[in-house]
């Protein structure tokens, strides 16, 4: 599996590690105790099984012309019910765009996830995985102690089989 990812300006990904640990400190699920060197705060935009041949120079291309891009935190939710406690994003036009031209980009590639794609796609960021529903509210509180401000500054892709990840563009750190 290949992942297609933005990554977070400093000062937002510092909003949403301080989300991730004031959930652990309360005893709650929280990415905070992900300790993988590549576990940090991104949007997820596509997944696929592989990339078509060239797809990694036209996305490296399309986000060099695109990043960095203003993105407002929402509300914290849990997603099906169930899993995973998210901070959902509020789209802009511009994201919407961006978003919609990854998958142009990715249009044929095999294993392609649907909840992805244009029309599917609930953009956000990870709190916590295997969240339990009925602690929402509790989650609420102490996640969303405001709607932080920011911008995707950079793009990274995720690669599942080696659990590592490689840079989509000029701007973009390694992790």
């Amino acid at each position: 599996m290949r992942t297609v990812e933005l990554l977070c300006s400093p000062p937002l990904e510092q909003a949403v590690r301080a989300a991730w640990d004031r959930l652990a400190a309360a005893g709650l699920p929280s990415l905070a105790r992900n300790h993988h060197p590549t576990n940090r705060p991104h949007l997820t935009i596509a997944s696929v099984e592989a990339f078509p041949p060239g797809a990694a120079e036209r996305l490296a291309d399309l986000f060099d012309a695109a990043l960095p891009l203003p993105v407002r935190l929402d509300r914290v939710e849990v997603l099906d019910g169930s899993a995973p406690l998210v901070w959902l994003l509020r789209p802009s036009p511009e994201l919407t765009a961006l978003h919609a031209a990854v998958w142009d980009v990715l249009a044929g590639a095999d294993g392609q996830h649907p909840w992805h794609a244009p029309g599917q796609w609930i953009p956000h960021l990870s709190l916590a995985l295997r969240f339990r529903d009925h602690d929402r509210r509790l989650a609420r509180a102490l996640a969303c102690v405001d709607r932080p401000a920011g911008e995707f500054v950079a793009a990274r892709s995720y690669d599942g089989d080696t659990r590592t990840v490689s840079p989509l563009g000029m701007g973009s750190p390694a992790n």
